[in-house]
């Protein structure tokens, strides 16, 4: 149903890529337009940030650029400003900013554990903290926080990447419960394997270009293939628009059942 997100306005931070394709937040960025939302795309990189925000814009719908680092309090509550500036309020929170973190407890640096904690939980809070406001001034609003199910699986070693993303879930349940009476929703989704620039940056080194790596992963997928970031984007428009209206505190995976794979 075309219209879901018609004329509400959408910050989504980390809505450029990395690479060539279709991340998650990119495909979100673009997704929530085709619905009718005014997009305010929000990456580090301020290049990432006019790209989508021009991709959007050629495709006839309102998006605007803004480069943040929403590990930094500052920079957040100036980036939620420039949005209410531009725009006059904020309807939908969709958190897409996150790195990955392999290694175990003893493999891990201080320093990584640190920044993929500041970078996958620290930001979320921050623009939660600057957002929440506007919505209960508002009458409302809806977040959509992006996970993993590394926060419910172990598939391998990846202590801070997955203790980080069981922070995100509890920072979701807990935001939903609070606000709930006030018309403020909180939902977040757990994907799985994932075919996005991200996992090709991480993954594609080697002779073979992560060709190997690729065709394992989708491989353990109970499907045969990776998700894409498509997939992602479709979820996340659901939980934000009014269809998802009674939907709160939800842990939504979008993983093909790879939760329930054994062995």
């Amino acid at each position: 149903m075309a219209g879901r997100m018609q004329d509400k306005v959408v910050i989504v931070t980390g809505a450029g890529s990395v690479g060539p394709g279709w991340g998650n937040g990119k495909a979100s960025a673009v997704t929530y337009a085709r619905e009718g939302a005014k997009v305010f795309c929000v990456d580090r990189n301020e290049d990432a940030a006019a790209e989508i925000r021009r991709i959007i814009e050629n495709e006839g719908f309102a998006a605007a650029g803004h480069a943040c680092d929403v590990a930094d309090e500052a920079q957040v509550a100036v980036m939620v400003s420039a949005c209410q500036e531009i725009y006059g309020r904020v309807d939908v929170l969709h958190n897409n900013v996150g790195i990955a973190g392999l290694g175990g407890p003893v493999e891990t640096a201080l320093a990584d554990w640190r920044r993929v904690m500041d970078v996958n939980v620290t930001s979320m809070f921050l623009t939660c903290k600057h957002v929440i406001p506007l919505f209960l001034a508002q009458g409302g609003g809806a977040i959509v926080n992006i996970s993993s199910l590394s926060a419910v699986r172990a598939a391998r070693p990846e202590l801070a990447y997955a203790a980080s993303k069981g922070a995100v879930n509890s920072l979701t349940i807990n935001i939903a419960m609070e606000y709930a009476d006030r018309n403020i929703r909180c939902n977040a989704i757990l994907p799985g394997l994932m075919d996005t620039p991200m996992v090709h940056r991480d993954f594609g080194g080697g002779p073979d270009g992560g060709e190997a790596v690729m065709a394992s992963r989708h491989a353990l997928s109970p499907t045969g293939r990776m998700g894409e970031g498509w997939d992602v984007a479709h979820a996340a428009v659901y939980l934000a628009s009014d269809d998802a209206r009674y939907v709160n505190g939800v842990l939504f995976n979008v993983d093909a059942g790879l939760q329930y794979r054994v062995g």
